[in-house]
């Protein structure tokens, strides 16, 4: 078992569901030019012929032009890779929070390789189509080529056969205006529901246009079965008077991945914020403390009098307060009074949401909040950080460890929320963002305020609320964790290689040698390619550098990934050496150990090295970049 190469793009999806197809009918799947393919004759006969529907025969299901390229889009491999950028990045080497700068599609496809199966609640705020905001135009260029060609979908020069700018307005006037919009949307869901836990779940925010749309595209990707609710949240208080009847409301979306697993008995879901939050215990068990004073007795028309020396309107008559300092319930903190509300009277209590939302956040208020915070007025209709509280608190209340994906991040609004609840209740959720880094436009507040592009905001957005989050909590400074690493997609750290065919026969020792990382890529770019493809890896808490004789040593996850990336010819024999022992001599063995090709002096270091590695007992997978 000695070096394998790293695998240089991600899983072939299409390949992936030929091989679930194999294990229900292994008659009819076969080997072709480009690895598995279906035998349909012969799975037209497995199945019943009552079972098949093709040709013009009529059946139930959501067509549009460019569907086919958007399948094709999702199942295709990317080549593309993730970099990191430190100086945008805030805790890089400590934090588990990740916001990727780039293409939602190629950051899905990279995310899924490692992913799959992991997160616990997806929340998306896509572009809703009215005609004046922007979507995704994708370019299909990848591995699927020959496949596409077949199709239509390409030129004679191999290009896609509708070349449209990567994000652009979609205008009303546009031909395939709601087609495009599902082209955009197709794939995306598509990966999403691979990256969901079998108990996780999917809110998609939407208006009436594309409602529908939406609608019938997720039962076709979810399953209409683990549809769960259209949920209605109030977004507006004021009434519009340019329209006949005012649009208050925005649209939810809520799915499952699995809506046995989401709603079996050991997996309720319910909505108490508070269930968790009972710190104090007494004889009768866990409690927490909700005040009674305040201006809300004043306004259910109890009197003003005094108790336990604090003067003021309180929730009870002056009777009830008595009887329930008799019992005990009320506690004098301060000069304010308590009752104690025990944690088993809110499981008995424990309510069900429902699909009206209207104390969820409005958006002129989340605007004006978030004005202040930044300081300036960067966003238009930015999400309230209640909504997506509400929505974690509906599903992560049991997994404070829970992985929250936005591949369309805006202005931030789900890693604040994250954050948020975990000062709350001491979880420990980790939040992944997504965002094309969309250009500010000139004359514009952003651009005045010298943001380049949307993702300086949404990162500006969170290093803000991160700090509020600490002011409001100053016990949590260096426990709770409101930084996030910052990663970009970007294409792949190999170059291009220079030589034809017949040139690297006529000096195969020049091609042998020749440099296959483009320059400017540094040791950290190949270490995130390499953590790429292990087992959640980009959510690490620790990633440490050593100086291993003259050169740098990665351990990532407290050894669970080891790379020693020197550049060419920099891993000399006694250098090598000195890496191995350092390796096999740490206290935990790794499970991945990665090297870059060229930086080996000659194949026999590379051969030693992996003899030390394995008679040390060493059992890594052994790469090569």
């Amino acid at each position: 078992m000695g070096f394998e190469s790293l695998p240089k793009t991600t899983a072939d999806l299409a390949q992936e569901q030929m091989a679930k197809l194999r294990a229900l009918f292994p008659e009819c799947v076969t080997e072709g030019p480009a690895g598995l393919a279906v035998d349909f004759d012969l799975l037209r006969r497995a199945l019943s012929p009552e079972k098949v529907v093709e040709g013009p025969n009529e059946r139930y299901r959501l067509e549009w032009p460019g569907k086919r390229a958007a399948r094709y889009a999702a199942n295709a491999p990317t080549a593309s890779t993730l970099r990191p950028v430190r100086e945008r990045s805030k805790d890089f080497d400590t934090t588990q929070n990740l916001y990727i700068e780039g293409d939602n599609l190629e950051a899905l496809k990279l995310l899924r390789t490692a992913y799959s199966g992991k997160v616990k609640l997806i929340y998306i705020d896509p572009p809703y189509n009215t005609g004046h905001d922007f979507i995704y135009h994708d370019k299909y260029v990848r591995t699927v080529r020959e496949e596409m060609d077949k199709a239509g979908l390409l030129d004679d020069e191999g290009r896609q056969t509708e070349d449209k700018d990567p994000f652009q307005k979609n205008d009303e006037t546009n031909g395939r205006y709601h087609s495009d919009w599902l082209t955009m949307m197709y794939p995306r869901l598509l990966l999403a529901r691979d990256l969901l836990a079998d108990d996780g779940v999917i809110f998609i925010s939407i208006d009436d246009n594309e409602q529908a749309n939406l609608k019938r595209l997720c039962d076709e990707i979810f399953g209409a079965g683990n549809f769960v609710a259209n949920i209605c949240h109030k977004s507006r208080a004021s009434v519009s008077s340019d329209k006949i009847i005012s649009s208050n409301h925005n649209l939810i979306l809520f799915y499952t991945r699995d809506f046995a697993q989401v709603f079996s008995q050991r997996k309720r879901i319910g909505l108490d914020p508070d269930l968790t939050n009972f710190k104090f215990e007494d004889e009768r068990g866990p409690y927490r403390l909700v005040p009674v004073d305040g201006p809300g007795g004043a306004r259910k028309g109890n009197p003003f009098f005094e108790f336990m020396g604090v003067k003021g309107y309180f929730r009870f008559s002056k009777e009830t307060m008595t009887e329930k300092y008799a019992q005990g319930l009320i506690v004098k903190k301060g000069n304010s009074l308590y009752q104690k509300y025990y944690r088993e009277e809110a499981e008995k209590s424990r309510k069900k949401d429902t699909t009206w939302w209207e104390d969820a956040g409005l958006t002129s208020t989340a605007t004006i909040a978030l004005q202040r915070l930044m300081g300036g007025n960067y966003f238009d209709n930015p999400k309230p950080v209640s909504l997506i509280l509400r929505q974690l608190k509906l599903v992560t209340n049991d997994d404070k460890d829970a992985i929250v994906l936005d591949f369309f991040s805006g202005s931030a609004t789900t890693a604040h929320a994250v954050m948020q609840l975990n000062a709350e209740d001491g979880g420990n959720r980790k939040f992944i963002l997504v965002q094309l880094p969309e250009k500010a436009e000139l004359g514009t507040a952003a651009a005045e305020a010298g943001f380049q592009n949307i993702c300086e905001i949404g990162e500006e957005r969170i290093r803000r609320a991160g700090e509020k989050i600490l002011g409001e909590h100053p016990e949590l400074r260096g426990k709770l964790d409101v930084g996030f690493r910052v990663l970009r997609v970007d294409e792949k750290n190999e170059a291009e290689v220079a030589q034809t065919p017949d040139d690297a026969l006529t000096n195969w020792e020049a091609a042998l040698q020749e440099e296959t990382i483009k320059e400017g890529r540094t040791e950290e770019d190949l270490l995130f390619q390499a953590l790429l493809r292990v087992t959640e890896p980009l959510l690490v808490e620790r990633i440490e550098r050593e100086e291993v004789a003259g050169l740098t040593v990665w351990s990532v996850a407290d050894g669970f990934v080891v790379a020693c990336l020197a550049g060419e010819g920099q891993l000399t024999a006694a250098k090598a050496e000195a890496v191995t022992r350092w390796i096999v001599g740490q206290a935990v063995s790794p499970s991945y150990v990665a090297f870059r090709e060229a930086g080996f002096a000659d194949d026999s270091v590379k051969l030693n090295v992996e003899a030390g590695l394995r008679q040390a007992g060493c059992k890594a997978t052994l790469w090569v970049l």
